[in-house]
């Protein structure tokens, strides 16, 4: 361990282990292989990659990093104590951690006698030998030990005593860090600070001294205190925090180092990580959402969408004249952006606004300014929601200001549904025939697909690709639909929020109407176009984009739904 410093704190990061825990997670060893490198290059100094005598896959992990090594992190292996009355050399789990081949272990060890007696079925004193001697062991085969003391705050309630033996075990044996491990997430902020302060009164330990053992901290959020609990032990002399990115983990999840960088970086004046590497939080917050196929919070402080998102028209105006009255840092310090959001409550200082972010200068004393606001709540008093389609929004200001341009010409389409019922089961099939014109040639085009807006969608794609090949790269990600007047039965008019990507970008457009298929098609075809429209922006080879035709008849869209 490198000399410590007063304001030095050492980020533990433990998302491939612990935050895989979580429940509908699961990690590739591909997967695991790229958030190690991310997190790595965001200069996380320690990062727990698994249990290597657990699983086959952590296995391989840690000899593929050995092919393929970290630049600065130290990787981690963790397991637990040696089994109760067990030879700790000849346990296989601890033969399998020393093949891993880490400088650093991780052990974990009961803390709390109701989980000795009850949960390992020994003794206190068997429970005692097992920490030490599994410390011993390690240390003399070449490997630098943090103790993870588990279910620390629960025993230290329980039995202060036999809590803090344990840990003076650890500490004889060799262990470097002792880590206060709220395993069951119930402890609160002030006991948090109230028990780590005795711990090291009675211990004596001094957290300024680096020959001394350094403390750490591990919070669970079943109380949703994790993150407030972590800093708690912070200010206590705590100097290793353990946590997940985007607080992924078991029930409730771990504390979100996401949230707690940020905190005891801007907030409290501790050095964490380099503030270039802070700016990269929310781009790595994001990038391990995708990985893990789990959407982003949009919502998560410091790196959420709507974390610097402000929507009422007074809140705007300020922020225009200064940030700080409606923001806490500046987005910038951890990769995020400012977003000005538009919906029925807007003003003209949205419109503006939002006019900026899309490249679009507007005067206030343009009329096409009040012209637009008045369109905007027009649309949304009938159920469309702009700040969640903000590329439809867009389209609509381009609309205003006579930058859409007609790329094609619905002349119609037809859904049907077939659906096969049997005793087990049932299958459903939908084929789609649309008609359209583009540059005064007439198509006519068939898809098939699972359901009727999957049909319409490729043969809206099918008719389109020749003339706009990028649209090949174009796939929805994201298919929401949300019933606006439920009191009006089948009858109920419907929005549907289509998200789109090219595979680099994503993009929501909305669709409104009382008949679903065209509520979709509406949705699907602004998708369509707004990806044509960032094509447009980045190679510059296509100046305009495509207006489409989504008044449709209802003797054009007749479908069978059985």
């Amino acid at each position: 361990m490198n000399e410590d410093t007063s304001n030095q704190i050492w980020l533990y990061d433990t998302t491939l282990r612990d935050g895989s825990q979580r429940e509908g997670l699961s990690l590739s060893l591909e997967d695991k292989l790229r958030i190690a490198h991310k997190l790595d290059e965001m200069g996380i100094p320690f990062i727990e990659g698994g249990w290597p005598g657990a699983n086959p896959k952590d296995v391989q992990f840690f000899w593929k990093l050995k092919e393929e090594p970290l630049k600065q992190a130290e990787v981690v292996a963790f397991c637990s104590t040696r089994r109760p009355q067990k030879n700790v050399a000849e346990d296989p789990m601890l033969q399998a951690i020393l093949a891993a081949g880490t400088r650093w272990v991780t052990i974990f060890g009961k803390s709390w006698d109701l989980h000795v007696t009850e949960g390992l079925n020994t003794t206190l004193a068997e429970n005692l030998a097992m920490i030490g001697e599994t410390i011993e062991y390690l240390r003399s085969q070449g490997r630098r030990v943090i103790y993870d003391a588990e279910h620390w705050f629960d025993g230290y309630k329980n039995n202060p005593a036999y809590a803090l033996e344990t840990l003076a075990v650890a500490i004889a044996a060799g262990a470097e860090w002792l880590v206060f491990c709220d395993t069951n997430g119930g402890t609160l902020p002030h006991e948090i600070t109230q028990i780590v302060k005795e711990v090291v009164t009675k211990l004596k330990i001094n957290c300024q001294d680096s020959c001394s053992p350094q403390l750490g901290i591990h919070t669970h959020n079943d109380g949703d205190t994790a993150v407030a609990n972590a800093i708690a032990a912070v200010r206590e002399g705590a100097r290793m925090v353990q946590g997940t990115i985007n607080g992924y983990g078991e029930r409730c999840g771990n504390a979100n180092l996401c949230s707690l960088i940020p905190n005891l970086q801007l907030k409290l004046g501790y050095q964490c990580i380099g503030d270039r590497q802070l700016q990269q939080l929310t781009t790595v917050s994001r990038l391990i959402s995708e990985i893990v196929n789990l959407a982003p919070d949009e919502h998560a402080p410091f790196v959420g969408r709507s974390a610097f998102a402000h929507k009422g028209g007074i809140h705007v105006s300020a922020v225009q004249r200064n940030p700080l009255t409606y923001e806490h840092i500046q987005p910038e310090a951890v990769g995020n952006q400012r977003r000005i959001v538009i919906s029925d409550q807007s003003g003209l200082s949205n419109v503006l606004a939002k006019a900026r972010n899309f490249g679009i200068d507007l005067n206030k004393k343009d009329p096409t300014c009040r012209h637009i606001l008045q369109r905007l709540k027009d649309l949304e008093n009938q159920g469309y929601q702009f700040e969640a389609a903000e590329a439809s929004f867009e389209l609509l200001m381009r609309s205003a200001l006579g930058q859409r341009q007609e790329m094609f010409e619905l002349r119609g389409f037809q859904v049907h549904c077939d659906i096969w019922q049997s005793q087990v089961n049932s299958e459903s099939n939908a084929l789609a025939t649309i008609k359209l014109a583009v540059n005064g040639q007439d198509l006519l085009e068939v898809a098939e697909g699972n359901g009727p807006v999957s049909a319409l969608d490729a043969a809206l794609r099918k008719a389109l690709v020749n003339f706009y090949p990028e649209i090949a790269e174009f796939h929805l990600t994201d298919y929401k639909v949300r019933i606006l007047d439920s009191g009006a039965g089948t009858s109920a008019k419907t929005r549907v929020l289509v998200e789109s990507s090219n595979g680099k970008q994503r993009w929501t457009t909305v669709g409104v109407s009382t008949n679903i298929i065209d509520a979709s098609y509406r949705a699907v075809v602004e998708g369509i176009e707004y990806g044509l429209l960032l094509n447009s922006a980045a190679t510059s080879t296509v100046t305009s984009s495509f207006k489409s035709q989504s008044r449709i008849s209802n003797e054009i869209f007749q479908q069978k739904l059985s």
